[in-house]
């Protein structure tokens, strides 16, 4: 699994063998077993997260409902809003497959930033790109409809469908299960004619 990190971050920042066996010696690494919820609404976390295999769901309950608003995969971090600004949670995170991540605090980053500064440079980077890939996602979700949500998300997310439980997968399409069936049955008509 470190070695999948640090081929990661190879990508995109050249790491010599000192900051490759810092990365080594890290116990960042945690298994996380399917359903476990690692933050919940109301809570305070200090915790930021990158999924090395697995997924991780971000989600609230309005109403008594659960919303999902993301999935974090493969090679995908989150570092949940109360980490920033230390106030509740406004959401959970919980782990919808047994899932190795990566768990980091402020603390640790601080450290690794002061002995390694390219690192900070790596999280810059890294944020700007998801950053903007968020506000791309955010401007397609609000100007499609729900079919070309769908489209959209087998275009681009093709994993999340097989992975996904269809009532999650609906939720985070913003509809309800029965329509994404009938979107999926009007779309394998389309495919058959």
């Amino acid at each position: 699994m470190k070695n999948l990190l640090i081929e990661y971050i190879s990508e995109h920042i050249e790491l010599n063998e000192d900051e490759k066996n810092a990365i080594e010696s890290l116990n960042i690494f945690h298994s996380i077993k399917k359903g476990e919820v690692l933050l919940k609404q109301g809570e305070i976390s200090h915790k930021g997260y990158f999924v090395i295999k697995g997924c991780i769901r971000s989600y609230y309950i309005i109403n008594g409902e659960e919303k999902s608003t993301a999935f974090y995969t493969e090679l995908e971090g989150v570092t949940p809003h109360c980490v920033l600004n230390n106030k509740p949670s406004e959401y959970y995170l919980n782990c919808i497959e047994d899932s190795i991540i990566l768990i980091s605090n402020p603390e640790m980053e601080a450290e690794i930033f002061q002995k390694f500064p390219k690192f900070e440079s790596l999280c810059r980077i890294l944020s700007e790109k998801l950053l903007t890939k968020n506000q791309i996602d955010l401007d397609k979700f609000k100007i499609s409809s729900p079919e070309q949500r769908y489209k959209n998300l087998l275009e681009n997310r093709p994993d999340l469908v097989q992975r996904i439980p269809q009532h999650q997968l609906a939720s985070f399409l913003g509809i309800k299960p029965q329509s994404l069936s009938r979107i999926k049955a009007r779309m394998l008509v389309k495919k058959i004619k």
